[in-house]
């Protein structure tokens, strides 16, 4: 189901019944709403959470949809960030609240581009906590005007995952995220596959395990 509020388009995947949860997932620079929809059955097989695929709203060369003006990796152009931040924020409140679904049950996820907004919708001090963070080859942003609360990560499950031979993300972007994340109390999980840009099996399915914790303890 394609649907529009603001800036952002995106799609829905509704659950099997009454969500249990909600499982956000947003694309790479330069892909749309639909590159990571594989992943929904992927990580909830079972349809038990609503998928909602976000578009970013910005169309820059070369193509297709990005979230932000890259200037250089790590640091976000700020305007285009804080502005894209502000929309996705108020994007997100208001599918959730269709949905009926609280921040507490939401696991937020992505891929380079998505995964920096994953850590920024899930970290950022004006943000309720979600109940996990799925970040696949991205960064933790470093954008003047923008305010992680270190406090938010105490505790919260995240899955990292980064390719070890990633020439757009190099890995020491991951293994920042991870020793930032660590330092502030998270509950990291991580792992390193020799692969490029891309998202390896293992990682999925490290992903999945952190989302099952988060969401259905045993």
């Amino acid at each position: 189901m394609a649907l529009e509020r603001g800036s952002i388009s995106y799609r829905v995947r509704p659950a099997v019944d009454t969500p249990a949860g909600a499982l956000v997932l947003m694309h790479g620079r330069g892909a749309d709403e639909l590159d990571l929809a594989p992943l929904l059955d992927l990580l909830d097989p079972d349809e038990r959470l609503v998928g909602l695929l976000p578009r970013g709203p910005l169309a820059l060369p070369p193509g297709g949809a990005h979230w932000y003006v890259v200037r250089e990796i790590g640091y976000p152009d700020a305007p285009t960030f804080l502005e894209t931040f502000a929309d996705a924020s108020a994007w997100l409140d208001a599918a959730l609240a269709e949905a009926g679904v609280g921040s507490e049950r939401t696991v937020l996820g992505g891929f380079s581009q998505g995964a920096v907004m994953s850590y920024s919708l899930g970290l950022a001090a004006a943000r309720p906590r979600p109940a996990a963070i799925l970040a696949m080859s991205g960064f933790v942003p470093r954008v003047d005007g923008f305010e992680l609360d270190p406090e938010s990560g105490a505790g919260l499950p995240v899955s990292i995952s980064h390719g070890t031979h990633d020439p757009v993300i190099g890995v020491e972007w991951g293994r920042d995220a991870r020793e930032r994340l660590e330092s502030a109390g998270a509950a990291v999980s991580y792992r390193e596959d020799p692969v490029g840009h891309q998202i390896a099996p293992g990682a999925i399915a490290q992903a999945r395990t952190v989302l099952e914790a988060a969401l259905f303890p045993s």
